[in-house]
């Protein structure tokens, strides 16, 4: 970590910092009544210019939790829910579908996504929608979006838009959007000043909480050390919803962090509200696999982070942040020998994060040989334009080590 940065964590700790928060407002979506809705009470945001209103904590469907939990969360007032064609192979959409049938397509709004793989075109885009309509028993999406989207000419890229125009016109889709896991600070600002994008989901937490004047002058095209409150502003300002995934990243399968909390608040409640109390937000999505963990997560709806809180966070940023990646990208774009570095440590916190060890090996067995952690000569360039000191290439031969 540069001193800069170990300075500006230590007076952030000392100190306090601050984002606007936002006036919470329980209102109802047009979907589901007051009634119902459990221990706490769900507030609902609108989702850009699609108009929807969805749920501030929305439900990741990788995995999604057992039926019990899901019927439970949806009786709390959960009205979205993310998934895609390849989580649990293609289970997670079949019982989304399911849940369609028991509870009411009005009562859930759905995003779900499509990879841009090997030779992907127009006609494979709108074969892949159609497998999740089959799944999803249902007429139309609510969100349709590309998954991980890493590539700026992928947005305009005539193949995708043709399809995108096709399945709106057709009703299998009423709004389009991306995911992104890397490259954020091009990739989501192409797309949303190409404004053919109504959705953006982003990675967003705790690590994002400081950002460097220094970066901003280093690389002109980049948005400060992070840039992601840059960029959930700017989309903001579009009218463009944005859900931020990876709140909880950090914690993985929320492993033991009692040590940090404060107040008879979890660090993983305090990472919600921190994220929630971003204006610009329109939901976060999180696993609830758990009926804790689901008690956990609601318990946060409404509530403000306190002064003793964000310190306890910053105490965990400035403990944790050279292990963290932000998945900006920079190491890549810079690595002489081309390694996928920002993927590949990716990956690793699939495994050790979340324990999904199956995912990452076969994600890490998609790289070509040269884009493996075997062709890194450690000639350093990575972690020294890395914003965040993370020490890359112990970890990225650590994953070689798990993964191949």
């Amino acid at each position: 970590m540069n001193e800069s940065r170990r300075s500006f964590l230590k007076r952030m700790v000392l100190g306090s910092f601050s984002i606007p928060l936002i006036e919470h407002q329980a209102v109802n979506p047009g979907l589901r009544g007051e009634e119902g809705r459990g221990k706490s009470r769900m507030n609902y945001r609108r989702l850009g210019r699609t108009g929807l209103s969805i749920s501030e904590i929305s439900l990741g469907g990788s995995p999604l939790p057992e039926w019990p939990i899901l019927l439970q969360s949806i009786e709390r007032g959960v009205n979205y829910i993310d998934t895609s064609h390849t989580y649990q192979n293609g289970n997670s959409e079949r019982r989304i579908g399911r849940l369609f049938e028991e509870v009411g397509r009005d009562k859930v709004f759905v995003g779900t996504k499509f990879h841009l793989r090997r030779n992907w075109s127009r006609e494979s885009i709108i074969q892949i929608v159609e497998g999740s309509l089959r799944r999803l028993g249902s007429e139309t999406i609510d969100v349709l979006m590309i998954h991980g989207a890493s590539e700026e000419k992928d947005l305009t890229d005539e193949r995708v838009l043709s399809a995108y125009e096709q399945m709106k016109k057709q009703g299998k889709c009423r709004f389009t959007g991306i995911s992104c896991h890397a490259n954020h600070h091009k990739v989501v600002k192409k797309a949303i000043e190409c404004g053919r994008y109504d959705v953006i989901q982003l990675g967003y937490n705790v690590f994002d909480i400081t950002e460097s004047k220094n970066e901003i002058e280093k690389y002109d095209d980049y948005l400060g050390a992070s840039g992601i409150r840059h960029l959930i502003a700017l989309a903001k300002k579009n009218d463009v919803g944005v859900i931020a995934m990876k709140v909880l990243k950090a914690g993985g399968k929320r492993q033991n962090l009692k040590k940090y909390e404060t107040g008879g608040f979890s660090i993983f409640q305090m990472m919600l509200k921190w994220a929630l109390q971003n204006p610009n937000l329109s939901s976060v999505v999180t696993e609830m696999l758990t009926f804790n963990q689901l008690e956990e997560d609601l318990a946060v709806t409404g509530q403000e982070l306190t002064s003793v809180q964000k310190k306890a966070l910053l105490k965990y940023v400035a403990e944790n942040s050279q292990a963290y990646c932000h998945m900006c990208g920079i190491c890549e774009s810079q690595c002489p020998s081309g390694v996928k570095t920002t993927s590949i440590l990716r990956y690793l916190a699939y495994h050790e994060g979340y324990k999904k060890r199956g995912r990452a090996v076969r994600a890490y067995s998609r790289l070509k040989k040269q884009e493996t952690a075997s062709s890194c000569t450690d000639c350093g360039r990575c972690e020294s334009v890395c914003p965040y000191g993370v020490s890359i290439r112990e970890n990225i031969h650590r994953a070689h080590l798990v993964l191949s």
